[in-house]
């Protein structure tokens, strides 16, 4: 039995030590992640294609979303006090309708909109989301639909991704099936990164330390969005 006492701590802190270096590497790679531009990355190999091209569509909405730091701390934050998987499939489902429509309808209808302020505003969005997460806004007196602040908050990271497919000015020649590759391929790179972090939360909850740590996690993830969002206004502001 004393073996086993001294086992569990060490299991204990190794699991939270995981989850938080999880959640530093992503903050510390925030800037490197965040220039993921697809019309600086991939501008010159799209502008080359000519009819339908699925795969490379796909693929490069897959990469946006897994590499997308913006759009992986956002679906942090809404899982992170989820446990069954069933709240976790109806959150996400409300967060995917919001960003495929504005995503195809963005493209498709030619919307234009500033990247700047766009992504500024899906800054804010994981603020929002960290924000509930610690209390703040059952402190201050305000309540919010959770699904519905998802859905709209999702509305505004389809249209993140409808102005960096804009950027590349691909040919209208094949748009549909590649616009719908491209959108497939965001579920795809979606599914990836909540397996990793839903399994991550998990391991992480079922110590005792998920209960001392969840409020620091959450403010780290405002920070993150602090940050995210600091960065487009001032690109805003030096455009």
């Amino acid at each position: 039995m004393r073996a086993i006492a001294l086992r569990l701590p060490n299991t204990e802190r190794l699991l939270r030590l995981l989850a938080w270096a999880v959640l530093t590497a992503l903050l510390l790679t925030a800037a490197q992640a965040f220039a993921h531009d697809l019309s600086e990355a991939n501008k010159s190999y799209v502008q080359s294609i000519n009819g339908p091209a699925p795969m490379p569509f796909f693929y490069l909405g897959a990469k946006h979303m897994v590499t997308g730091i913006d759009h992986i701390l956002f679906l942090i934050g809404v899982i992170f006090f989820l446990y069954r998987l069933r709240d976790v499939v109806v959150y996400v489902t409300m967060f995917t309708i919001g960003h495929s429509l504005t995503l195809l309808g963005g493209v498709l209808l030619d919307t234009g909109a500033n990247s700047y302020i766009v992504d500024a505003i899906i800054g804010f969005s994981v603020i929002y989301k960290a924000f509930e997460n610690m209390g703040g806004l059952k402190k201050v007196g305000v309540a919010i639909n959770t699904k519905l602040a998802v859905l709209v908050f999702g509305l505004f990271h389809g249209l993140g991704l409808a102005t960096k497919l804009q950027d590349l000015t691909s040919s209208p020649n094949g748009l549909l099936v590649n616009l719908i590759s491209f959108n497939v391929g965001v579920e795809a790179g979606q599914v990836l990164a909540l397996l990793v972090v839903v399994t991550l939360l998990n391991f992480w909850r079922a110590t005792p330390s998920f209960a001392k740590g969840a409020f620091y996690a959450n403010v780290l993830l405002l920070l993150g969005g602090v940050y995210l969002t600091v960065v487009q206004i001032m690109g805003y502001l030096a455009s």
